[in-house]
């Protein structure tokens, strides 16, 4: 389905269905968008947005794209949440090996059960090396979250990234950055009637952060409970950013 989501083009959703693992979490925009799915008959959002389903007849939708596109995976659950096995995410991933053209983002906030499947059953169930079309990242909110990125450096992928959105708090990413773990930090404020505030000074740092270290930065939105603010209103200081890594 063809994304309204700045930092990629089509998403892609073989899983439905996630649960709140930490506070960024708290205001998802999958728990809103559920019951209006849901009322749609979409196939795939029958029951309780906490309800994690696996959708077999999705998975070699990616093949029939000609485009060569940038494709999130799972926009409305987490690839690796616990109650997806081991075996559906290594059928996921031969999908995305198979399909070259295309350039997968794969987000999770358990990056260490990625690990766990890549270092079990990953490299078996391939055959070969982590797939260099498909991305990697992990969500941090805040600083307290900042560990889940040293558990991302064990994942060998041609690209980490960080989605620091919602952003709540001051970020130091300074360690991930110089020690070459991300190659991308997407960065943004929390948007909906529940919006937690973004300070403009952190985004400011996370830029800084970034260019210092030659690593591409996205700022995503700006947030807020009336508006996002994003695209031509997601500046910093005047100037737009919407980097991303070489290949992408």
């Amino acid at each position: 389905m063809a994304s309204t989501i700045e930092w990629t083009d089509e998403t892609w959703n073989p899983v439905t269905g996630c649960s709140r693992v930490s506070p960024g979490c708290d205001n998802c925009y999958m728990y809103a968008l559920y019951p209006r799915l849901r009322g749609m008959s979409v196939p795939g959002y029958e029951d309780a947005p906490d309800f994690v389903r696996t959708i077999p007849e999705r998975l070699k939708a990616p093949l029939s794209w000609g485009r060569p596109r940038r494709v999130f995976v799972n926009s409305m659950s987490d690839l690796f949440h616990p109650r997806v096995s081991y075996d559906f995410i290594s059928d996921v991933f031969g999908v995305m090996s198979e399909a070259r053209r295309h350039v997968f983002q794969v987000l999770t906030k358990r990056p260490g059960r990625a690990v766990g499947w890549w270092e079990r059953h990953g490299r078996s169930d391939l055959g070969e090396e982590w797939p260099d079309n498909v991305w990697m990242g992990t969500s941090v909110e805040s600083q307290k979250y900042a560990p889940r990125l040293s558990v991302l450096r064990r994942i060998p992928a041609s690209v980490r990234f960080v989605s620091a959105e919602p952003l709540l708090g001051p970020l130091d990413l300074t360690e991930w950055l110089k020690d070459g773990t991300l190659h991308w930090v997407i960065a943004g404020g929390e948007s909906g009637i529940r919006a937690r505030p973004m300070d403009m000074d952190w985004a400011r740092e996370l830029r800084d952060q970034s260019t210092n270290a030659g690593v591409a930065f996205f700022l995503k939105q700006l947030g807020g409970r009336r508006g996002k603010r994003s695209g031509d209103a997601a500046v910093v200081d005047g100037q737009y950013w919407r980097q991303s890594p070489a290949g992408g």
